[in-house]
């Protein structure tokens, strides 16, 4: 059964319901951002496990979500399909590790929610999250526009944290973005990082008491955040999580708000052919258009250097995908 509420439904059909897919129906039922969210899993047992689980919860909520088990049939009505399903990043594994496991998964995937029906904008988080959005695109035929990673929105919510941290300001008024590969090639620009309104460099050099060479080692620690996530509980789920809740958010509020996800590169920055976390505008539609910050020399190389890591691994499957020389 579908509900209806007023004069437009915010449905969700989540596909996964490991640790990254509950704690995202957690978050989205706790902050009220849809109407319906259907939850899909090979593993039925495990996903009607979770609806209930949930639902025993709405009496705690001030935005009871309808929460219920479904099917890939159920994708048809879904003005958003979210997938976590896939192989899992384990001790010791890069990203890059997963990519032949997970590609064959998610054929399959898409393949099933295209049958249905489907029409609306796909939101991928499975790692190698660029890669794997790059194949959801190829797969279901969708526009660019209404086929969108996770990307770098939890690396440069680390990294905001981190800076905040480090020079005792709330994260919310640190403004800097990581971008590149989800993975060991991604970069910091740090020369469009501001604290508040002030570039973070003149910060450094009005207070003594920072030094810019901690800034590598901040940058490291974020880049390699999941890795030490993993060796101490297994995996990463709460803040990919809410970075997820955050792009639904911006979806359906058609926010217009610029989030670092994976979207598919058209001639900016001097690339094409491939989805890479950047700054990008969201709304209702999906991606409305992407942002092209200003990169100095360094960044521009590291840049390049990341698109063509995502490159090397996508060419094989993709034949029009060329690293550049």
């Amino acid at each position: 059964m579908y509900i209806e509420i007023g004069d437009r439904v915010s449905r969700v059909a989540l596909i996964g319901t490991g640790f990254v897919g509950s704690s995202y129906a957690f978050a989205l039922m706790n902050q009220g951002i849809v109407n319906e969210l259907i939850m899909i899993d090979l593993n039925e047992d495990k996903a009607k496990g979770d609806v209930i689980d949930l639902n025993h919860g709405k009496a705690f909520t001030n935005n009871p979500t309808h929460i219920r088990f479904g099917t890939y049939n159920d994708c048809k009505n879904a003005d958003l399909v979210v997938i976590c399903a896939g192989a899992n990043q384990k001790p010791g594994e890069t990203r890059l590790d997963l990519v032949d496991k997970n590609l064959k998964i998610f054929k399959e995937i898409v393949e099933h929610v295209m049958a249905s029906g489907f029409d609306g904008i796909f939101l991928v988080a499975t790692n190698p999250v660029d890669i794997l959005t790059y194949a959801t695109w190829r797969y279901c035929g969708l526009p660019k526009e209404r086929v969108i990673g996770s990307g770098t929105i939890l690396d440069t919510a680390r990294f905001r944290f981190s800076l905040g941290e480090y020079f005792n300001i709330a994260p919310s008024n640190v403004h800097a973005y990581i971008i590149g590969e989800h993975g060991d090639s991604e970069l910091p620009v740090y020369s469009s990082a501001y604290i508040g309104s002030l570039p973070i460099m003149t910060f450094i050099e009005r207070y003594d008491k920072y030094k810019k060479e901690d800034l590598d080692n901040i940058f490291i620690n974020v880049r390699d955040a999941a890795y030490q996530i993993i060796k101490s509980k297994g995996a990463t789920y709460y803040g990919i999580a809410m970075g997820l809740a955050r792009i639904t958010k911006a979806i359906f509020s058609n926010e217009n708000s610029i989030l670092t996800v994976s979207a598919h590169l058209d001639g900016q920055y001097g690339e094409d052919h491939v989805y890479i976390g950047v700054p990008a505008v969201l709304n209702r539609n999906g991606i409305r258009e992407i942002i092209e910050l200003k990169l100095n020399k360094d960044e521009q190389q590291l840049f390049q250097n990341s698109v063509n890591v995502l490159k090397s691994y996508l060419s094989p499957y993709f034949h029009e995908v060329k690293p550049r020389n």
